[in-house]
């Protein structure tokens, strides 16, 4: 048997003015997709659990059968694991985003262009981590350059009580002022984050960015604290081989810690011009050199989300319908039985350009049990089934051992 989660982060959403009023889901051309939907079980699946933030990582932890309420200890933790980084049980990770802000002298005032600083890419970021390790980091703080936009601050001795560190994606277009904690403890953490504003307007970098009509990474952005994580290992709990193929260090960061396999696919951006047909072969390669089991995260409709690109995201979903299923579809059918996950991890709408909580449509098709299902998948269609998980943490029993 062989298991496969295709999972399409930040696909649900609600109602687009500017799609008229459907969701990306429902205008997406996805025959393959709801293919498997037509022979599948379709529902919902409540992936943030009350008192929890709907982020990628609550919700990603929750698909792979983790109880985040037991295992979560924050975001950059699991991202510092993907990176290489050696946490002590006293430290703290932070997640550090690399933004661009406008150019209000006062820092309190400048407004969240980017959260991404145009997509800059990992040869620009690690050069502007570089240059804030040279300048603000030492014996207590060391940055870590990751992918793209998303790096880590490791805080020896740190803590976590910290007020509230917002994430940059949830104040697009806002003034960051009000955004900013007022703890305490986290004053060391705004000061370095004003500092990098200086540090960085003139730095050459961003001055050829800006000569070449793109965005700078004029300030970094602290966020997401946690300790060192702990999590069960994926096979003792479900005997199955495991492999994570992602672009972000958050799940291969989770599927390190769970004891899987993470391969490198060239050329992954995490956005919709990423290598979709590498992320398959990947998997399919996986499978064939024994893994039982291959959870393809693929973050292109999430960032579209963020990014107010309701065209892009429905795109984003027909183009892994076009360019991952056929790959993995055609590779399962070689095996006498397989089973096929399909989800978001969370919605994260159009209209606010952030996470939401709302449970998801989520579709598995079993080989040797296909039964009646919906015509299409989409959010409505899903309710309408009656069919709903209340505990995300069980879908993956679910659909290993249901």
């Amino acid at each position: 048997m062989k298991y496969v989660v295709v999972l399409y982060d930040g696909m649900a959403d609600y109602p687009v003015p500017a799609l008229g009023n459907k969701t990306p889901m429902e205008l997406a051309k996805k025959p393959n997709f709801d293919a498997l939907a037509q022979k599948g079980e379709v529902g919902l699946v409540k992936t943030v659990q009350d008192g929890m933030k709907p982020g990628s990582d609550v919700a990603n932890l929750s698909v792979m059968g983790y109880d985040a309420k037991k295992y979560y200890t924050g975001r950059s933790p699991l991202e510092a694991v993907s990176i290489g980084v050696k946490m002590e049980d006293t430290d703290v990770a932070l997640r550090c985003n690399v933004v661009t802000l406008s150019d209000e002298e006062d820092y309190t005032k400048k407004t969240m262009v980017d959260y991404s600083a145009g997509d800059i890419s990992t040869k620009d970021a690690e050069e502007i981590i570089k240059t804030i390790q040279e300048e603000l980091g030492n014996e207590i703080f060391t940055f870590y350059s990751g992918v793209m936009y998303r790096h880590c601050l490791l805080w020896k001795n740190g803590t976590t009580d910290l007020g509230s560190m917002t994430p940059p994606h949830d104040i697009s277009g806002k003034v960051v002022g009000e955004y900013l904690s007022d703890s305490e403890n986290a004053k060391p953490l705004i000061d370095m984050m004003k500092k990098s504003a200086e540090i960085l307007k003139n730095h050459p970098v961003n001055l050829r960015r800006i000569k070449e009509g793109k965005l700078p990474a004029n300030s970094i952005w602290l966020w997401g604290e946690g300790k060192k994580p702990m999590l069960d290992d994926f096979y003792e709990t479900y005997k199955v081989k495991g492999s994570v193929i992602s672009a972000v260090d958050l799940l291969k960061g989770i599927g390190i810690c769970a004891g899987m396999n993470t391969p490198e696919v060239e050329n992954v951006t995490g956005y919709i011009d990423t290598n979709f047909e590498g992320k398959a072969k990947a998997a399919v390669k996986e499978l064939e050199n024994g893994q039982d089991f291959v959870y393809i995260h693929i973050e292109a409709p999430d960032e579209c989300g963020h990014r107010n690109e309701p065209e892009n995201k429905v795109r984003a979903i027909e183009l892994i319908d076009e360019k991952v299923l056929p790959i993995i579809i055609e590779a399962l059918e070689k095996y006498d039985d397989y089973k096929i996950m399909i989800l978001p991890d969370h919605p994260t709408p159009i209209v606010t350009l952030t996470h939401a909580s709302d449970p998801v449509p989520y579709m598995i098709y079993h080989k040797k049990n296909e039964i009646d299902g919906v015509e299409t998948i989409n959010e409505n269609t899903a309710k309408a089934t009656g069919n709903y998980i209340e505990e995300g943490y069980t879908l993956m029993n679910k659909f290993i051992n249901g």
